[in-house]
């Protein structure tokens, strides 16, 4: 019996057969949209500073800033001490510690995306710590993230999700998106669900969260300009991740590839991340 062909039935390197005219296309380009990438990031990242610069440059914003307005973080001003817990000394090193913990979290996010990208047979188990690190998350979040907000704070459930505070609101839909995508990430890793479909949530969750921290405030604080210029970089380097991830899962889902250099971008950012609230300050 004549023995049938130990070669692959077709090329593995494309998911879907392409012409050879859009392959080399593709290949011949790649320095091209590098180049077209980074220059985004970098007017991105301008464009944020000038935009923050341009808002606490408008005249009234010292007035604001000094907790006088009436539009401001009215909660803080109007439920704590005089002199607000804002900006106290209190304040500030609860919300640096908050910051750092959340560092911890996204570095070992970091630390298994780095390990699932190297494909380190020896440090297979790292792959879970992606999601541990999104659970542990989730709970300090929505136990921890804001000291007068449920459940260890004087505001009710009610107060605390649906109330006017929108540094607690964002605070705690961080919580919830970190929940469902630590869980999704969880099932995945555990071979639970298997469709395609079920990448997307993860850099998808960096991009939305990464766009929320640009409209993130801590209301009346003396440093409310530097915190916002830390978020926006953030932010920034937040999308940027996401939609390397994304680029990433593309290329390997449909167009075979089983490396990136996006996977890099993407796990490379998230450390930058995490470093960045590892040494965050107010």
């Amino acid at each position: 019996m004549q023995r049938g062909s130990q070669g692959p039935i077709r090329h593995p390197g494309w998911a879907l057969p392409l012409p050879d005219l859009v392959q080399s296309a593709i290949r011949a380009n790649s320095v091209a949209m590098w180049a077209l990438y980074l220059s985004l990031m970098v007017a991105f990242l301008g464009l944020d500073v000038a935009l923050l610069f341009a808002q606490h440059s408008e005249p009234g914003h010292e007035a604001a800033a000094g907790g006088s307005s009436d539009h401001g973080h009215d909660h803080h001003a109007l439920t704590l001490s005089p002199d607000g817990w804002e900006g106290s000394k209190a304040g500030m090193a609860y919300s640096e510690l908050n910051h750092h913990l959340a560092g911890l979290f996204v570095l070992l996010i970091g630390f298994s995306e780095m390990a699932q990208a190297m494909r380190g047979r020896s440090l297979g188990w790292a792959r879970m710590l992606l999601p541990a690190a999104l659970l542990g998350a989730a709970a300090f979040l929505l136990v921890w993230s804001d000291h007068e907000a449920w459940p260890i704070g004087s505001l009710s459930f009610t107060e605390t999700f649906f109330g006017n505070d929108h540094e607690i609101i964002q605070h705690k839909t961080y919580g919830l998106l970190a929940l469902a995508v630590g869980l999704i990430e969880l099932y995945r890793r555990l071979d639970r669900v298997t469709h395609v479909g079920w990448l997307a949530p993860l850099p998808l969750f960096a991009m939305v969260g990464g766009l929320m921290l640009f409209t993130h405030s801590h209301g009346a604080h003396p440093s409310a300009e530097k915190i916002a210029l830390h978020h926006a970089v953030m932010g920034t380097l937040a999308v940027s991740a996401g939609s390397s991830r994304l680029a990433s899962a593309w290329r390997e889902v449909f167009m075979g590839w089983s490396r990136s250099r996006w996977e890099t971008i993407w796990w490379g950012l998230i450390l930058l991340i995490g470093l960045q609230l590892l040494f965050y300050s107010e």
